[in-house]
């Protein structure tokens, strides 16, 4: 049993999929409380984003579990993750005994949200096997995204593990050895909860955070044939995982060269625990559900993945992964601010009116709103690039840029829209009885993971400048656009002069070596690359609203502004954007 009210249950079967719920009577006191709400109903674009992004056949299949999905989200799992991120886990270093053990426990809410994510949806599993969910084969990235849009909504902590573990599925079938992957991935990728063994990657040291030419980790291969590591690693999210993977230095050589990709697992095959210990966990700002830990490797035994030197190229497949579910999460995180400040604005009264008639309200959630969308459609389009990277060469430039982008832009994005929906709750919002002081917690997170602003910006430039991913951007922008339902005549000119502009400056920046510029240009990328997703979406049924979030995306994020300058009254717009939670009185 899922463990839904009855009330839940009844309001998930009746309400229809393209029908925003969000008409919960609200509280007696005053106080808006949308805990109970589908997430997914709530959301008037994620039933027709998932239709315009997925075969018709597999979304008519998930879409009951996408509702049901929100349905959790919004209540069981929304409550779960607030008990466990007030109950993060613990570390007990010795045993009664005085044997050394490095056992974490995790809150009881956080197992439940475990097996919710792993066994039941099965979000690390679905893109490398047939069967989860009931869907004969794996699915594409878009389905697993859709969902874990929604999960994240309501927890961001475990949503970490669940992409770690993914992605180290992804990149040890990519570069293990047969019998290694063969004796490995199926732990990996189980339903079962009791065989898993979730993933992780200990890459972080003190003096090498962003810089992985500095590890010190030394990996030394025994006369047994057996490689054992020994140093420390700094940030080991996930710290008890049953795989993770190591950057170790095993060459003489200096920089990257000598640095070489190895799979540690957490116990040895006679059942003992490895020769590694997790010194302490840390006290983080946020994502407090989820145990992250220093580790001491005391030669630990491994097994090489890849070619030796080699392990930086290998591990960034992992890194761009992740990098990429960082951008997913981020959206959520958006997504779920923008979800709670329109139910409050819906329900809160104050001045003999309900706030969301209040025009600079309004506009303040619009605003909000152009963000989460830029970023979920974003997110669609790399996964759609993801999809077909092994094999077609475009998709392989699209994804390797995309991904840095919405790595970069959107995790900063979501700092503003999570920190503007806690104001628009106001001082219930500061309270951590409500979600909104735990998104802007967790949301800061995501600028630092897998690299920081700077370096994920650099990164696009040395896409840029080592592939064709600018050109094929381009390709791909125009297509969009070309399909998709076009601007308004008045404002095409604009919108193609900003387009030439966005792309003039990434082409400068990467091709003269200017790094100072390597932010600015990625943002410019990144709004170009949403208007035209924007407007390709517009044209899928029930997604017209789309064409006016891409109008706001060439005026507010593409065109320069005279913050002085008088504007036209957009409240008319803010409107239209809103009629699905305007009131009917």
């Amino acid at each position: 049993m899922d463990g839904l009210s009855n009330d839940v249950r009844s309001s998930a079967c009746t309400t229809p999929f393209h029908e925003p719920a969000m008409t919960l009577s609200p509280t007696s006191s005053d106080v808006p409380d949308s805990r109970g709400l589908n997430l997914f109903r709530a959301d008037p674009y994620a039933a027709a984003m998932s239709a315009r992004y997925l075969p018709p056949d597999l979304h008519a299949h998930l879409l009951p579990h996408l509702d049901r999905l929100g349905a959790l989200a919004g209540s069981r799992i929304d409550e779960l993750a607030s008990i466990a991120d007030q109950n993060p886990p613990t570390l007990s270093v010795r045993n009664r005994a005085g044997q050394d053990e490095s056992r974490i426990h995790k809150h009881p809410a956080y197992i439940d949200m475990e097996r919710l994510a792993y066994s039941e949806f099965g979000l690390a599993a679905m893109s490398h096997r047939g069967g989860v969910l009931g869907w004969p084969n794996p699915m594409p990235p878009a389905a697993k995204y859709a969902l874990s849009h929604l999960f994240v909504q309501a927890e961001f902590g475990l949503c970490c593990p669940v992409s770690m573990t993914d992605s180290l599925a992804r990149t040890l079938r990519k570069f293990g050895d047969p019998a290694l992957i063969e004796r490995v991935l199926p732990q990996v990728i189980s339903q079962d909860f009791d065989e898993l063994r979730q993933g992780a990657m200990f890459m972080t040291e003190q003096g090498a955070g962003s810089d992985v030419s500095a590890t010190t980790t030394r990996a030394e291969l025994h006369d047994d044939g057996t490689w054992r590591l020994y140093g420390d690693k700094w940030f080991c999210s996930n710290a008890d995982a049953g795989f993770a993977m190591v950057l170790a230095r095993s060459e003489p050589a200096d920089g990257l060269k000598g640095v070489s990709l190895f799979l540690l697992p957490r116990d040895l095959p006679d059942g003992t625990h490895n020769a590694y210990r997790i010194l302490r966990l840390k006290d983080k700002l946020g994502t407090r559900s989820m145990a992250s830990g220093e580790i001491r490797l005391e030669g630990a035994q491994a097994w090489l993945v890849g070619e030796r030197g080699k392990g930086f190229q290998q591990m960034a497949d992992m890194i761009n992964n992740s990098r990429l579910s960082n951008g997913m999460r981020a959206a959520g995180l958006m997504r779920r601010a923008v979800t709670e400040a329109i139910y409050f604005a819906q329900h809160r009264r104050a001045f003999g009116k309900r706030l969301i008639e209040m025009p600079l309200m309004r506009r303040q959630l619009v605003k909000m709103t152009v963000w989460a969308e830029q970023a979920r459609s974003v997110m669609y389009q790399t996964a759609a690039a993801l999809a077909d990277a092994e094999h077609d060469k475009q998709s392989a430039a699209l994804a390797r840029i995309m991904t840095p982008l919405i790595k970069f832009r959107a995790c900063r994005d979501a700092r503003k829209v999570t920190g503007d929906g806690m104001e628009v709750r106001g001082g219930c919002g500061y309270i951590e009885e409500f979600v909104e002081a735990r998104l802007v917690r967790d949301a800061h997170l995501g600028s630092i993971w897998e690299g920081t602003s700077n370096i994920v910006a650099l990164d696009v430039l040395r896409a840029i400048q080592k592939t064709d991913a600018l050109a094929a951007l381009r390709q791909h922008v125009d297509a969009l656009l070309q399909a998709g339902v076009p601007c308004n005549p008045a404002v095409a000119d604009t919108q193609a002069q900003a387009l030439e502009r966005a792309f003039g400056l990434a082409h400068h920046a990467a091709l003269n070596e200017r790094p100072d510029l390597a932010r600015q240009a990625a943002s410019a990328l990144y709004h170009a690359l949403s208007l035209a997703a924007l407007r390709w979406e517009a044209s899928g049924s029930g997604l017209s609203d789309r064409g006016l979030l891409a109008d706001h995306v060439l005026q507010h994020r593409l065109l320069p502004r005279d913050p002085c300058a008088i504007p036209d009254d957009e409240d008319d717009t803010c409107r239209e954007l809103l009629r699905h939670f305007l009131p009917s009185d």
